[in-house]
């Protein structure tokens, strides 16, 4: 992989979200991936349409913001290893992906749960984190 900054931002008090990151920062052992809650400083720099609405995880790489089920494909190509056939779905237009995370983040807090306050980084996991 080259040294392309790769930030993930993520609804900090969705338990979905949170498991996401979760996973991936003990998949990402080459350390990749750098995150950011929506609710923080950085991701409304980068992105306050998506800080705002909360609706989307957002993966900024290479310039460029991708949005909602291609984020999460891109992530999981970017993150290599098995993980990378998921990006076979990619094959799916959007059109039709889309509606189905749509629906998935509608109802996230009801299914996952919702935490009062951002996730706050192990010490062991602080350097991956932007505010």
């Amino acid at each position: 992989m080259n040294d392309v900054m790769r930030v993930i931002l993520f609804d900090g008090r969705c338990g979905l979200c949170n498991a996401w990151v979760t996973f991936l920062l003990l998949q990402d052992r080459q350390g990749i991936f750098k995150f950011a809650p929506l609710q923080g400083k950085y991701a409304r720099g980068i992105d306050p349409e998506a800080s705002e609405c909360l609706n989307s995880i957002v993966y900024v790489t290479g310039g460029k913001k991708h949005y909602r089920s291609g984020a999460a494909l891109r992530i999981l190509r970017d993150l290599g290893g098995v993980w990378s056939l998921f990006f076979i779905f990619w094959l799916v237009p959007f059109f039709l992906r889309d509606p189905l995370y749509a629906l998935i983040a509608r109802f996230r807090y009801q299914i996952f749960g919702k935490s009062e306050s951002c996730r706050v980084p192990r010490p062991s996991e602080k350097d991956r984190f932007l505010d």
